[in-house]
């Protein structure tokens, strides 16, 4: 009964059989064990649900139901999770029928597999928890064994992630309009494509081929305005060359601003495993704030953003832990954060519930001194893969006519034909967030003495 009681559906069984398992799981919700066949006879009288018929069936079967008999277990579960497995498709297929006759009252066609899905989804899952004592060995091959992870491109990335991206995941890049959330995750979604991942690419700011045409100068090496220079020869070409060294694909999807949430995105990772075969390795949602909550009806006055966008960053970490995938999104500065040289977790714009429920949050950085050099600045706001202040500030080199990222050399100072009054430091120094800090550290060293 523990093992399998949590598993049955009454819609699994027909007649007289159904009244009596609803009669029975009332009986252990409220007494949590089986009963005797004459305490079962008396809950079966008091609560009169059952119509004479069914009632008199009932009394005639009861004695075999309770009739003891030595089964072996294992062989027991196994053939009725193969029972439910079985009915489960039954009702499903017989549901999908009244759902294409048009005489189901809630579900249309679309909802069919979905339907099936789940149907050939059921088993029986009896792990309810880690057994600290009992569960000894499983904890220490889950100590030695490697986490899966998927690589970036980029090796300050690679080493404050000790490798990569693990699954079940919820990574945020933070950064101002412009500086580059959506060039990061193109450059990424190419990166994960050109080492044969499968790819999912949620767009909810610009359209479906906007974002293939920066995927598209990224893998080729084009800059982006020259992309329809190409002629279709040249351009198929290129493409087929990028597809014969990738065993992965790469799907784009556009859904309206701020009409989409998690459950679009459920169905529509169930329906490319259906229907294409494809299941991604990675999901980027560009981007987090303009996504909608399927828990929380719009944004009302009765809604505040911090209950709201904590509630979006929630279920889609759900979704990638359902799915088993890294989910990779960005974020907004506030105002103020717009010009600063060093962000916080507090220059996140909308509200603090995003960096408290992300697993690895980071900030993209630009300013004049930066762009003249074809750098971005990365700084580390939350990491759960290590720690944070290893590598918390490093430069990435970027070339914005290809969409592209690339390490670059960290000491790298101020050109001479670009020193205008500048010392001749690394330009994170020469900033304002530089200064502020390095003032900070004398400030501190002097009270220490």
């Amino acid at each position: 009964m523990r093992k399998v009681a949590a598993f049955l559906d009454p819609e699994y069984f027909e007649g007289v059989y159904k009244g009596l398992f609803k009669e029975l799981t009332l009986f252990i919700a409220k007494y949590n064990k089986l009963p005797t066949m004459e305490a079962f006879k008396i809950e079966i009288d008091s609560g009169d649900r059952l119509n004479d018929e069914v009632y008199r069936h009932a009394m005639e079967i009861l004695p075999n139901i309770f009739e003891t008999k030595a089964e072996n277990l294992d062989w027991l579960i196994d053939t009725t999770e193969k029972w439910c497995q079985d009915r489960a498709v039954y009702n499903a297929v017989m549901e999908s029928i009244t759902i294409i006759d048009g005489k189901h009252k809630v579900l249309s066609k679309n909802a069919i597999p979905d339907v099936l899905s789940k149907a050939l989804g059921v088993s029986f899952d009896t792990n309810i928890g880690h057994d600290y004592f009992e569960s000894v060995d499983e904890r220490f091959e889950f100590y030695h064994q490697e986490e899966e992870r998927l690589p970036f491109d980029l090796e300050y990335f690679n080493a404050i992630t000790k490798g990569g991206l693990p699954n079940k995941t919820l990574n945020i890049a933070l950064a101002g309009t412009g500086v580059g959330k959506s060039l990061f995750m193109c450059h990424c979604a190419g990166a994960a494509l050109s080492e044969s991942k499968n790819v999912l690419y949620i767009t909810m700011e610009m359209a479906e081929e906007r974002i293939a045409e920066r995927i598209d100068a990224n893998l080729m090496d084009v800059a982006i305005d020259q992309l329809e220079n190409l002629s279709k020869t040249m351009f198929t070409d290129r493409v087929k060359a990028i597809s014969d060294k990738t065993n992965g694909k790469l799907i784009i999807k556009e859904y309206p601003t701020g009409q989409a949430h998690a459950n679009h995105f459920r169905a529509l990772l169930n329906e490319l495993k259906l229907k294409k075969n494809f299941v991604p390795d990675i999901v980027f949602i560009d981007y987090l704030n303009i996504c909608a909550s399927s828990r929380m009806k719009g944004m009302g006055g009765a809604i505040n953003s911090y209950s709201y966008i904590k509630s979006i960053a929630e279920e889609l970490r759900g979704l990638a832990v359902e799915f088993n995938v890294p989910i990779v999104s960005a974020t907004q500065t506030t105002r103020s954060g717009y010009s600063n040289d060093d962000l916080g977790l507090e220059d996140t714009s909308e509200s603090f519930g995003l960096p408290a429920t992300a697993d690895f949050m980071f900030a993209l950085i630009a300013n004049d001194e930066l762009n003249a050099q074809g750098k971005i600045m990365v700084k580390q706001l939350k990491n759960r893969y290590n720690d944070p202040t290893y590598n918390q500030r490093f430069m990435v080199g970027v070339d914005r006519s290809k969409m592209k990222l690339f390490d670059c050399d960290q000491s790298s100072e101020v050109d001479d034909d670009q020193d205008k009054g500048w010392d001749d430091k690394p330009i994170f120094d020469n900033s304002s967030a530089g200064e502020r800090i390095k003032s900070e550290k004398f400030k501190n060293f002097r009270m220490s003495e």
